[in-house]
């Protein structure tokens, strides 16, 4: 499987689009490299570029895109609220898919040895990438910032640990790291002190603040019996934060890196925010996603504020996301699209045009076509998304029943349960047709020598199994269905019984359908032990699954006679 890492180059430059555009330029010449997002921002004038491939080509667009912005960017003349020493300030590389974070740190120390050696750019290693302990942290390697620059390169201590030890005005120095997914956040806060602002970051960052005598602000810091400073730590585990004023917004902001986002959530980031600031007199307005945010981190917030508001989890993605996004407000100082923002939406292909991303009409209009995909297979797990769906809707539409307001988790988990199957399901329509299209495939390969034919006989062996594979798995996952249809005719709202009802003759035809696509493509395959055996379990599936339809049916006509 293809390995993938991420790469987020961050430029001091966020004023001049024409300079930042010149260096995407090179990002986007690579290939095996997709550029996701460039967020500049012009109080801290500076962009925040994020790319995505083949952990090769990300090395060789991240070097070019470090050269062109040596040459075109002047360290000697930059000013912004950001910490920062280089003109490219900061390059993490972080490992997305089939590549471990070792393997990723070994990618950071090929790219940090070409920069220093080609471009002759004083280089830090630091996070997973580092090669000296008190260069872990990306605040140490860059405390003095690029003023402290001449000073800190004449120090022994901190020679670099590629490229020359010499201050070159113009590029600064370069931090090259490996870390793991970090999510840039900024709380927006209804004042214009930082001073405030700083108060509240020093609440909830990890590191927390030296403890003072006397004046909590001016006090002297206490040290311990070995000399060392008292911190009193923050509210939140893996969170640094510091305060600052944002002129463009006209607003001071806690500016928050959540660096292992499963320790903590985006949404308790918020949400402790919002206590402390409070607690201070001053109130969050809404918050700030600098660049790309993994789709869990929306799900989890969107369920998050929805199970606060005992309301049912069990609705689609975008409306989960869509809450999310108005909960954390984060369309309070520009419209937020998910679609720009979130990372498994930004590696969507534009060219793979799914059928379920197909009108009701257009996805008739398509089967009707003299094209034989999509078939009946396709349409079997089509039809069981649909029953599913309505088992699912019946579920929400219990949860939200007046009356029945200690029942809403009762529901929502069935609901939950409901969106889930229809997603596989949804996946299933298109993985059908992509299914077939590679027996299609398979048939069309060269057979004009013994060696061809071998390979050609053994891709459409390969390929008819996973034809067989998939309309089972469409089988069972629409049988599964028949739990939360059912569980909603005898527990759900009467009123929308029939429905449920419906939902069930859908997964009746959907398991049929599916069923007969599997007995058709198993005609010509050769493994006979694989095929008793999965024509043994779908068999009893479509047996189990006419006896539950008509229990089901005679459940409906009880209620509603």
């Amino acid at each position: 499987m293809k390995q993938l890492i991420e790469c987020v180059p961050n430029f001091s430059e966020g004023r001049d689009m024409g300079v930042i555009k010149v260096i995407t330029d090179e990002i986007e010449k690579v290939e095996g490299v997709r550029l996701l997002d460039v967020d500049p921002g012009a109080a801290t004038n500076r962009t925040v570029v994020t790319m995505v491939g083949t952990p090769d080509a990300v090395i060789e667009a991240a070097f070019r895109a470090i050269k062109r912005a040596s040459e075109v960017i002047d360290m000697s003349k930059h000013h912004g609220e950001h910490p920062r020493f280089g003109g490219t300030d900061v390059c993490p590389l972080v490992p997305i898919a089939n590549i471990t974070m070792e393997e990723t740190a070994r990618f950071a120390h090929k790219l940090a040895e070409r920069v220093g050696r080609e471009l002759e750019i004083p280089v830090y290693c630091y996070e997973n990438a580092a090669l000296l302990p008190e260069r872990r942290n990306l605040a140490n390697c860059r405390s003095g910032e690029y003023e402290g620059l001449p000073q800190k390169l004449d120090n022994p201590q901190w020679k670099p640990d590629f490229g020359p030890p010499a201050f070159n005005p113009r590029t600064g120095a370069i931090a090259i790291g490996a870390r793991d997914f970090l999510v840039a956040y900024n709380i927006n806060l209804n004042t214009t002190s930082t001073r405030r602002a700083n108060a509240v970051a020093f609440d909830i960052r990890e590191k927390g603040r030296p403890v003072r005598e006397g004046n909590p602000i001016t006090g002297k810091i206490k040290k311990d019996e070995n000399g060392q400073e008292i911190w009193q730590p923050g509210a939140l585990k893996a969170c640094k934060a510091i305060g600052w004023f944002i002129e463009e917004y006209g607003i001071a902001q806690v500016s928050i890196n959540l660096t292992n986002i499963s320790i903590t959530s985006v949404h308790e980031a918020f949400e402790v925010s919002c206590l402390k600031a409070q607690e201070r007199g001053m109130r969050v307005s809404g918050s700030e996603l600098v660049g790309l945010v993994p789709k869990k981190a929306m799900i989890d917030a969107g369920k998050y504020f929805l199970r606060k508001q005992q309301r049912s989890v069990g609705i689609s993605e975008d409306e989960i996301i869509r809450i999310a996004v108005k909960s954390l407000g984060l369309d309070d100082l520009k419209p937020f699209n998910p679609r720009e923002k979130i990372i498994e939406y930004m590696l969507e292909d534009p060219r793979d045009k799914k059928l379920v991303s197909m009108t009701a009409e257009g996805f008739a209009n398509e089967t009707a076509s003299e094209s034989p995909a999509p078939g009946g297979g396709s349409v079997s797990a089509y039809m069981a998304a649909l029953g599913v769906s309505l088992g699912t809707m019946v579920a929400n539409l219990s949860s939200h029943k007046s009356g029945w307001d200690e029942r809403w988790e009762e529901f929502s988990i069935w609901a939950e349960k409901g969106q889930k199957l229809k997603e596989e399901l949804l996946f299933l329509v298109d993985e059908d047709t992509r299914a077939f299209n590679r027996i299609m495939d398979a048939f069309s390969l060269p057979k004009g020598t013994e060696g061809e034919k071998t390979v050609r006989s053994m891709a459409i062996q390969a390929a008819t199994r996973y034809a067989i594979e998939v309309p089972f798995r469409t089988m069972q996952k629409a049988f599964e269905s028949f739990d939360i249809i059912r569980a909603m005719v005898e527990n759900g709202n009467p009123n929308s019984v029939t429905d449920a009802g419906v939902g069930a003759l859908c997964v009746r035809s959907a398991v049929i359908g599916a069923y007969l696509n599997v007995k058709v493509n198993g005609a010509g395959f050769k493994d006979k032990a694989f095929l008793d055996e999965i024509m043994k379990e779908a068999d009893e599936l479509v047996l189990k699954t006419k006896t539950a339809e008509d229990a089901i049916l005679a459940a409906v006509l009880e209620k509603i006679s």
